[in-house]
């Protein structure tokens, strides 16, 4: 159907003909159903988190810059947000399951041709924020080559092996992928726990101090910019649906990890900051954030669990980035994969390898893109990898925030696509209460979507006059531009793959039971 039909199944809209059904045709045109369980699906999702890598990285960069001492009822106000949001977010996981999450429900609830703005949008946000983690990436692996084997190696050398390493992995069965994120991820949690419990065990002279969760502490300029350096870190969660079609209950499983990787975000980042401060202790939190920069942690860590600790903590926030690289890799190849099911790219992208069931080559793009990028970052690289302007720096500044702020849009989109969706099922009062859960997130994320367009010189820091204030943001609205006239031009040349914008799988499954013969 249209999405402005008011029938209560979105399955009734035709399959695709012509040119759009060779598209959906045989096996190879459908993720494998059953791969993951609810503790594959959590681990894949919250290894893009990335907690060793926001508890080192992020958290101390929001002190020295923000001076917001209040970072930890930051998590817990954010968590809120995000958590209204996955109320309609999951709801709509129950009624569409397509690897293409952000867009599949965008077109379901405001047209096909906003879904395909949302398609790129997304394969854009996605792939330049996993691209950006290459930098920090290399940067730290030279910095340990350097400290532990007194061996000076480029940052991009070792980039580039994590291009190949990523790509590689990408392209084995989702469960494997699943099994090793798993094992990164519980190793990170564990080492921040254990810095979390030997930090409240030994505070600062100001002893086991809640003064961080004081809403006074909420005052200031740096709070709406704060807010973006903390979203950031739960970047990750929203990749539940993504994977809906590889789990064997999907109305099941998607919004039981969307809900736990929210609340388990939210109250982990919100207590490990809050030892941070507990560490330092709150009165001295932001000046030594500023002396100690990205340090910050292990230089806490250190006086209390000694060098070796320390030193294991330097390894595993590289694995951590690792494993966070492997979980974004495997949202593009599928984002690329569900866009050429659907006649968004061609048709090969729409395709699984036989043997693994990957999307191969959404997966080989995404490595192929990466390559590309890391490659002209150390063209331009002049050696001074220390230095906040050089290179390896600005690609993880650039692609974080560039890609941070398409999410955001996205989830704000999504959330008013749940609304229409609903209301024009004529489930709105059934619905009333997630309605106005989805509304009241999309008007937060709004929010905070205008203060990282407003305040982006200081969260990639370009300085006030710079172009990349424009520039850098405007990737992510060229892409919305580029996507909405692709949607056009495919309604006016090709109505039937236009209306099959967001189906994905469930065009294959009409097939199917239409009895359209598999593709030789």
């Amino acid at each position: 159907m249209t999405t402005g039909s008011s029938s209560t199944s979105d399955t009734a809209r035709p399959p695709e003909s012509d040119a759009g059904i060779s598209t959906f045709k045989g096996q190879d045109s459908a993720l494998r159903s059953g791969r993951l369980g609810t503790a594959g699906l959590l681990l894949s999702v919250l290894a893009a988190t990335g907690p060793l890598m926001v508890v080192a990285g992020v958290m101390p960069t929001t002190f020295a810059v923000m001076g917001v001492v209040g970072q930890p009822l930051l998590f817990l106000i954010l968590g809120v947000v995000l958590a209204l949001f996955s109320v309609g977010y999951a709801e709509m996981s129950r009624h569409v399951h397509n690897a293409g999450a952000f867009y599949a429900y965008i077109s379901r609830g405001l047209g096909p041709t906003a879904g395909a703005g949302a398609a790129l949008v997304a394969l854009v946000a996605y792939s330049v924020l996993q691209v950006g983690i290459y930098g920090m990436f290399g940067f730290e692996v030279s910095n340990l080559f350097a400290t532990y084997l007194d061996l000076s190696i480029a940052w991009w050398i070792p980039a580039l092996v994590a291009v190949l390493a990523v790509g590689a992995l990408a392209l084995l069965k989702i469960d494997v992928n699943a099994r090793v994120l798993g094992v990164l991820l519980l190793v990170e949690v564990a080492l921040v726990v254990v810095f979390d419990v030997a930090a409240i065990g030994d505070p600062a002279k100001e002893g086991l101090s809640l003064h961080a969760f004081n809403p006074d502490t909420l005052t200031g300029a740096g709070v709406g910019t704060a807010l973006c350096f903390c979203i950031a870190a739960f970047t990750g969660f929203e990749q539940a649906p993504v994977y809906a079609e590889e789990t064997s209950r999907p109305h099941i499983l998607v919004p039981r990890v969307m809900f736990m990787a929210v609340g388990f975000v939210a109250v982990f980042f919100a207590i490990s900051s809050w030892a941070l401060t507990v560490a330092a202790g709150p009165s001295a939190i932001i000046p030594t954030a500023q002396k100690q920069s990205a340090g910050l942690m292990f230089f806490l860590t250190e006086s209390r669990l000694g060098g070796t600790f320390t030193d294991i903590v330097h390894v595993l926030f590289v694995t951590g980035m690792f494993a966070a690289l492997l979980s974004f890799h495997n949202v593009v190849s599928r984002y690329a994969f569900a866009m050429g099911r659907e006649g968004l790219l061609p048709a090969t992208f729409g395709r699984t390898n036989s043997s693994s069931g990957a999307p191969g080559t959404g997966s080989l793009l995404q490595t192929a893109l990466s390559l590309i990028v890391v490659v002209a970052f150390a063209v331009t690289d002049d050696g001074k990898a220390g230095d906040p302007t050089a290179p390896v720096l600005k690609l993880f500044t650039w692609g974080g925030n560039v890609g941070a702020l398409g999410i955001i849009l996205l989830m704000a989109a999504a959330s008013l696509a749940v609304i229409v969706f609903f209301v024009r099922r004529g489930a709105a009062g059934a619905q009333i209460w997630r309605l106005s859960a989805s509304g009241i997130a999309g008007i937060a994320l709004l929010v905070i979507a205008f203060y990282t367009v407003k305040d982006f010189d200081v969260l990639v820091g370009s300085g006030p006059g710079s172009s990349l204030n424009w520039v850098l943001p405007g990737i992510i609205a060229l892409a919305a531009v580029v996507g909405l006239v692709h949607g056009v031009v495919l309604r006016g040349r090709n109505p039937e793959v236009h209306a099959g914008i967001g189906l994905g799988n469930e065009a294959f499954q009409l097939e199917k039971a239409a009895g359209v013969p598999a593709e030789k």
